[in-house]
């Protein structure tokens, strides 16, 4: 070790004698060696994403009465690959979260019911919760197609992507509050909520598309899988649009 200590202390010390022997040279030559090479800064490459839509339900029933605002809340943080002989053009992919949540109408969902289908039932004649939704939130692992028009400005250039989400479920739940009569009036307070994945396809493939120019782009997901199992519940398929902010 103390050889290694005294190895170093010698190389240093040569560096300061050669350093001094240079600056006896003509200025001319001080001045070369002291300009820097020039750096190009690391591109911004759209590694977070967040976003927030709006979610319909393509192939609902009647009996499924939404309303309100169904909205959709997703945060991404996706590792970018430009490509070397096309810069403009890159992959992206990583690990996110989406939440859903599906606002209804005097309606009642069992989601825990012991049946084998899951039953959309009508409750204005009777009592029901003032506010009722449907919220599912799942992990996913988007990727996409980037372009970029001018990966140099990233920050201010038009940019697209497609891609495909492959998600998995993590929790479906219905929650209600403030119980009230079939006339409007509040018979209580408080908020039920009830948990079940039964009813629910454990995971679903949604295909994407992002355009836009800067840190924010409009986007829309159509989910290719159908929400529920088969034979348990209609054939549903959330479609969201929305905008997207994106940076870092």
């Amino acid at each position: 070790m103390r050889r290694i200590v005294l190895s170093i202390l010698v190389l240093i010390g040569s560096f300061h004698v050669f350093a001094q022997a240079d600056s006896t040279k003509t200025d001319t030559t001080i001045n070369v060696k002291r300009i820097a090479p020039k750096t190009a800064l690391p591109r911004s490459n759209d590694h977070f994403l967040l976003q927030l839509g709006y979610t319909a339900w393509l192939g609902k029933t009647d009996a499924m009465k939404t309303k309100g605002f169904p909205r959709t809340f997703n945060a991404y943080f996706l590792f970018d690959f430009p490509f070397k002989t096309s810069p403009q053009w890159s992959v992206a992919l990583g690990p996110g979260i989406s939440t859903n949540n599906i606002y209804f109408d005097k309606t009642n969902i069992g989601i825990k019911d012991v049946s084998s289908t899951l039953a959309f039932t009508n409750v204005a004649d009777s009592n029901h919760f003032k506010k009722y939704k449907l919220a599912t939130a799942y992990l996913e692992a988007p990727l996409e197609l980037r372009f970029t028009l001018n990966p140099a400005d990233n920050n201010k250039s038009f940019k697209a992507a497609l891609g495909l989400k492959v998600g998995t479920l993590l929790n479906a739940h219905t929650k209600g509050k403030t119980l009230q009569n079939s006339t409007g009036g509040t018979l209580n307070t408080y908020i039920e909520k009830e948990n079940s994945k039964r009813f629910f396809n454990q995971n679903r493939f949604t295909a994407t598309a992002r355009i836009g120019l800067g840190h924010i782009s409009a986007f829309a997901d159509y989910s290719l899988t159908s929400l529920f199992k088969d034979a348990v519940a209609p054939s549903v398929k959330p479609l969201t649009i929305g905008i997207t902010l994106s940076g870092l």
